[in-house]
């Protein structure tokens, strides 16, 4: 008796289907080489991330002796036997397009060698690197009946070294250490060039720590090193009703996710039985180990592929965001944004910008108020120097630090302090949501009267990742948007009733019922035989509830296409169900991060950019925020940004009703458009030549 195929994709079996794409990217023989590592790299972080928080979780479930399906069929211990061995089969193609990789970047003049293929010269050097640099900062943790297994820490490599003590007999047992590898120094080591040579090589760090392991052993012989990793679960789970002081509790559970219980160990394939045992028996892990052809943790090639000079011919042709031209003459943007909203496409447009918004708002006498969000902000956040001058000032600044944002906790931390030193009001948020919204609102006197302007967003106020990101931003001064963000502010800061949003969708109070009424009245469109469409853009999608509204619109006969990067639970194409939805997925240079909503409305098009993927966590436990497109030019370049995503046919993949994606590339009749490099044209549109 076959299984009935559920109506909806398992979400974590949908998130390794995203990561198989991010890894297709470094397989991916058009793109340049040092690019395609960068992909590599950036499979690993993804499964680090998804070990720690998604596995980690269903791992805790097991535990508690929970056998209930989740609405996608799925018991815990059936789910986790299919992602174990999903995440296997991608983790050994991972390690296949890394050999190919750097088989490639060799012709190239780029190699990473094996300590046995240096010549006396370079041998010599890396003696003496070694000697010099990296032998001070070893430590060496025996491990013994008077000293317990150390502390091992998450995501950190370490070497397993088996010892003789010189003189023992053959048949005394081996004596057991580890040796962290210091994350402080390069993983990468250059090795000098060969006599005329112009070639670039390297060799690992844990290796030549390996070489010269002897040196940490006085009267022992070491006999077999062998490097692993672990995984811990990084969740934190707290108690925010109890917290006296939410900073402090964070501190505290930061502290305890160090210890948190390891979900993942990799090893490199080969490691002596013994030593492979001993790391099982302390660690206490029997299933999820992964045994590593190569070596651990290529989340280091993100760096190394970024820091090697010159070889711009194995990188994508650098992009130069320009400014918006809406700014580019003006040393007043207050006065721009009075006459009409501006709209910003990163990482095409510069996030200057913003910074700029935010620094003449800080120095302007006239400006009484600022207001902002912080989710995840860069290391050197312009933003926040600008809002420590503004209070500085003795302008009123109030700035919302979401302090729970997962694995930001420290670096918010950090800048929740600074802010409170120069006299901001930092604020935390919420008891039991994250603050998630994208929202800075500046209040300024005006002749008399006072006048709010807004910014929106759909990605994080951080500079570093506007470069990397598509995301999109608007500029308003619309009296409607301001008085939402004002209330908006209100809800989170302070005591406020229930308030009826004129222009903004707000979770956890009324953004799913706003989306239920939007997508209803698509439905009731189509039902009266008009025209009816909906085009979708987000991370993901995952909320049952609103993936059968979406299935109710399209049996009406609603047009839905979707644009979804990573998570899709819903299954398109099901005859009587979906097959109306046309479900697709871009990978490409640029993370594709931005959310954009547009709905037909009988001729009367309407545009939103939001904050929110449509996850049960961003619709009931998050501040998120939808704000509506007001300005007819402004809503048809968001809507030209949608078409062109939706012809991609070079990086974007479509999902089939299988769950499984397939590229929409090959078609030899097509001329092929890939969006995110079309997308650079979106400065012409807007004027900029």
């Amino acid at each position: 008796m076959t299984k009935q195929v559920s109506h909806y994709v398992n979400r974590d079996l949908s998130w390794i289907e995203f990561n198989r794409r991010v890894l297709e990217e470094a397989q991916d023989l058009s793109n340049p080489l040092l690019e395609r590592a960068k992909f590599l790299s950036i499979v690993s972080s993804n499964l680090d991330e998804f070990m720690s928080v998604r596995v980690a979780g269903i791992q805790d479930q097991m535990r508690a002796g929970l056998t209930k399906m989740d609405f996608t069929g799925y018991t815990p211990a059936g789910l986790w036997k299919r992602l174990i061995k999903r995440t296997t089969a991608m983790v050994f193609e991972q390690y296949k397009t890394y050999r190919e990789i750097f088989r490639s970047l060799g012709k190239e003049g780029i190699c990473i060698r094996s300590i046995d293929e240096l010549n006396i010269a370079q041998t010599k050097a890396v003696s003496d690197y070694f000697h010099e640099i990296v032998f001070p900062v070893l430590t060496p943790m025996a491990v013994d009946q008077s000293r317990p297994f150390p502390l091992v820490h998450s995501k950190e490599l370490y070497l397993a070294v088996l010892l003789q003590r010189d003189g023992a007999a053959p048949e005394e047992e081996p004596l057991f250490a580890i040796v962290q590898v210091p994350s402080i120094l390069t993983r990468f080591v250059p090795v000098p060039g060969r006599i005329n040579s112009k070639k670039l090589e390297f060799v690992l760090l844990e290796e030549l720590i390996e070489r010269f392991i002897n040196t940490l052993f006085n009267g022992y012989t070491p006999y077999s090193v062998n490097p692993f990793r672990i995984t811990r679960n990084a969740d934190l789970t707290l108690n925010e009703e109890g917290a006296e002081d939410l900073l402090e509790e964070i501190e505290k559970e930061l502290r305890r996710r160090r210890w948190g219980i390891p979900v993942r160990l990799e090893v490199v394939k080969g490691m002596d039985p013994y030593a492979l045992e001993m790391l099982r028996d302390e660690l206490e892990i029997e299933d999820n180990l992964f045994e590593i052809d190569g070596p651990l943790d290529l989340s280091f090639l993100m760096r190394f592929a970024g820091s090697l000079p010159g070889y711009d011919n194995l990188r994508y042709e650098k992009l130069e965001p320009v400014y918006p031209r809406e700014f580019d003459d003006t040393d007043d943007m207050f006065e721009v944004i009075r006459q009409r909203d501006v709209l910003m496409y990163h990482p095409y447009e510069s996030f200057e910008a913003v910074n700029d918004f935010v620094e003449q708002a800080a120095y302007d006498p006239n400006v009484l108020a600022i207001k902002m969000t912080l989710y995840r902000v860069s290391g050197q956040s312009a933003l926040v120097q600008a809002l420590a001058k503004a209070a500085e000032s003795g302008k009123q600044v109030t700035v919302v630090v979401e302090l729970k944002a997962r694995f930001d906790e420290e670096r918010n931390i950090a800048w929740a302090r600074q802010l409170e030193k120069a006299g901001c009001h930092v604020v935390y948020g919420l008891v039991g949501l994250k603050t998630h919204a994208k929202i800075l609102l500046v209040v300024r006197r005006e002749q008399g009267t006072l006048r709010r302007y807004v910014h929106v967003g759909t990605g994080n106020y951080n500079d570093s990742t506007a470069t990397l990101y598509t995301d999109i931003g608007l500029f308003s001064s619309h009296p409607v948007i301001g008085g939402d963000a004002s209330a908006l502010f209100n809800e989170v800061t302070g005591y406020s009733s229930p308030y009826e949003w004129k222009a903004f969708g707000v979770a956890p109070s009324d953004l799913k019922e706003k989306l239920y009424r939007l997508i209803d009245r698509e439905k009731a469109n189509a039902l009266a035989g008009k025209r009816a469409h909906i085009i979708a853009k987000m991370n993901s999608l995952s909320n049952q509830e609103v993936i059968d509204k979406l299935y109710e619109a399209s049996q009406a006969g609603v047009k839905i296409e979707l644009i979804i990067r990573g998570v899709c639970c819903l299954r398109p194409g099901v005859p009587g169900r979906s097959e109306n939805i046309k479900v697709i997925s871009i990978v490409d240079r640029f993370l594709e991060h931005s959310r954009v909503m547009y709905f037909h409305n009988g001729g009367s098009e309407e545009v939103y950019l939001s904050s929110a993927d449509w996850m049960t966590r961003n619709l009931t436990k998050r501040i998120e925020l939808m704000c509506p497109v007001y300005q007819p030019e402004l809503r048809a370049i968001m809507i030209k940004m949608l078409k062109m995503n939706l012809e991609d046919n070079v990086k974007a993949r479509e999902l089939k009703q299988n769950g499984l994606y397939e590229s929409l590339a090959g078609n030899p009749d097509a001329k092929p458009f890939r969006s995110q490099f079309e997308a650079k044209r979106i400065s012409m549109w807007k004027g900029h030549g």
